[in-house]
This record gives C-alpha cells, structure tokens and sequence, in this order.
C-alpha cells in the first residue's frame, strides 16, 4: 500500500469506529502477546474516561473513511494525562500515522492543562517503544496496575506549554 493521507478525529469511544478499531487492537495483542490478551470489559467499562473535557478518543481514517488507527487520553489526576490504545493497522505502518497520533494526542494533553503525560506498553512492542523514546519520553517507574504492562514512560510539559 503506498503512501496514505490519514484524517484525525475525535469520536465517542462508544461508536461503532471506535469500538471496532478498539476490538481489532485487541486482537492484535492477543496475538502478539506470549500468553496472549484479555482485555476484559475495556470495551465497556473504561470508554467512559475518555469522554471530554478530561478525555479523548481519536481514530485515523483514510480518506474512503476506513478506520486505520487510534489513540485514547484520560486524566488520571489533576495534570497528568494517560494515552492509551495506541494501534495503527498493520496495513499503514511505517508511514508515520503512529507519530502522528501521538503528536495529536500530546496536543491534546497539554490543550488539558496536563503537565505531564505517561503511558505503558508490553516489551514485545519495541517497534512503540521505540517511537516513544524518539518522541521524548522517558523511563519511570510503574504507576499502574495494568498487568500487561513492563514499561511505564512520560514526558513533562513546561508550564507554557500546559493550557488550561
């Protein structure tokens, strides 16, 4: 598949793009992962903290509207955002959608008021743990329970930077 123009939108983690964009991620993971993925009710149960003002949901559509990616934020506490459900179809990887979403993503973060944004991700994703070191972000310790997890990032927002 050659080069791609991708659109980015904010839509309700509930919609039917988000949710099968969510669904085909999780898939992905259960495959990818040695003991493979449960993503128990994250399809239901989390959406909710993606809602905005403290949240968002994007998908990355082509240009026939075919859903090829997404990324998720929540604040996790007063200044500090989460990006979650980062996956970008294997279809068009390698063509910058991921870096794009994230930038998004951080965007939106910041547009927040957070201070600070962090993540997780598996270490059988160095392909994302890669893009995330070269985006910035840095090594901390585990801030979370997610038992999938064994890499915890973040990156800090100088004041001017952080709205809100």
């Amino acid at each position: 598949m050659g080069l791609q123009e991708f659109v980015l939108r904010i839509t309700d983690a509930r919609s039917d793009a988000a949710q099968s964009a969510m669904a085909s991620y999780f898939a992905e993971l259960d495959e990818l992962f040695p003991a493979g993925f449960d993503p128990g009710d994250a399809l239901t149960a989390d959406v909710a903290s993606y809602d905005p003002p403290t949240g968002a949901f994007v998908i990355a559509e082509l240009a026939d509207q075919a859903v090829v990616g997404c990324g998720a934020l929540l604040t996790i506490e007063p200044g500090v955002g989460e990006i979650k459900r980062m996956w970008v179809h294997p279809d068009v990887r390698g063509q910058g959608l991921a870096s794009q979403l994230l930038r998004d993503l951080e965007a939106r973060s910041r547009a927040m008021g957070h201070h600070r944004t962090v993540l997780d991700t598996n270490e059988v994703l160095l392909g994302a743990i890669t893009m995330y070191e070269r985006a910035g972000y840095e090594a901390i310790d585990r801030y979370n329970d997610n038992p999938y997890a064994h890499h915890w990032f973040e990156k800090r927002w100088a004041a001017e930077e952080a709205g809100g």
